[in-house]
């Protein structure tokens, strides 16, 4: 458990400094119109930061993939929100000063962890049938839908929608990848639950990058954030066996508040500002 626990927090690393990396190219991208546009990620792979970010994603993704054969969904998905930390840290690079709200929700954020660390027991990937996995490939149709309806919403509504479907797709994109039972070759492309994880994935990154694009930054990823944590948190304790430690409930239930609470005080570091150069 405890090396699933470090591949946890090797993922919210990885995701946390890709995050300031592929934000900073996001935003030296142009608009290119209304909707959403799939030929938006096209643009920004031009952007080498984004291109090194992704590695970085590749990185946590195999981490974050490594976690949840060991760990409750509960556990890695807060540690997942929990790399807005790491991103509000690494954002000084780009000359953006945390004030003690900032600080102190950075400390609330480790705290949180450090409960849900003591509290989690490990799990094995628990066996599931063809009509979950099925039910799965529904959800990507329907957000996927979802999201092309929300970017031709109006500003007030597409934003959020847009945010929070995002972070759906990031959590399918989650309990696909808890339920895959190996992760030899050949098991892998006969089960189709590497094809929502990847079909999700890029979904999450193409209503993500649009949200950041045209809306708020701390709307998008404060809905980013509980569309990745509460939701497929609840599958895995009701659908999948996920639980603590004996007596511990009380504890995880309080670690995941705090983290995912402090990581929401954090959501404006979705996308840090570049720095400003001095006249």
């Amino acid at each position: 458990m405890v090396w699933g626990l470090l591949c946890a927090l090797l993922s919210a690393v990885a995701y946390g400094v890709a995050s300031v990396m592929q934000a900073v190219a996001a935003k030296a991208t142009p608009d290119a119109g209304a909707g959403v546009d799939p030929r938006l990620l096209l643009r920004v792979l031009r952007q080498w930061k984004y291109v090194a970010g992704l590695g970085l994603d590749v990185l946590g993704f195999v981490a974050q993939i490594a976690a949840l054969h060991v760990l409750p969904l509960f556990v890695v998905q807060a540690t997942q929100a929990a790399s807005l930390a790491v991103t509000a840290v690494a954002a000084r690079v780009f000359g953006v000063r945390l004030g003690a709200r900032e600080w102190a929700a950075v400390v609330v954020v480790c705290a949180g962890l450090a409960l849900l660390g003591s509290s989690a027991q490990s799990e094995g990937s628990e066996q599931v049938g063809l009509g979950f996995r099925l039910a799965l490939a529904g959800a990507v149709v329907v957000l996927g839908l979802a999201g092309i309806a929300a970017g031709k919403a109006g500003r007030r509504v597409r934003t959020p929608a847009l945010g929070l479907i995002a972070g759906l797709c990031f959590g399918l994109v989650a309990v696909a990848g808890r339920i895959i039972p190996s992760l030899a070759p050949l098991d892998l492309l006969t089960d189709p639950a590497l094809y929502i994880l990847a079909v999700s994935g890029g979904m999450a990154m193409l209503f993500y990058a649009t949200a950041l694009q045209r809306g708020s930054v701390t709307t998008s990823t404060a809905m980013m954030v509980l569309g990745e944590t509460v939701l497929p948190s609840l599958i895995g304790v009701v659908l999948l066996g996920d639980r603590t430690r004996p007596g511990f409930v009380v504890v995880a239930v309080a670690g995941f508040v705090l983290a995912v609470t402090a990581a929401l005080a954090l959501a404006r570091f979705g996308e840090p500002a570049p720095i400003e150069q001095p006249v």
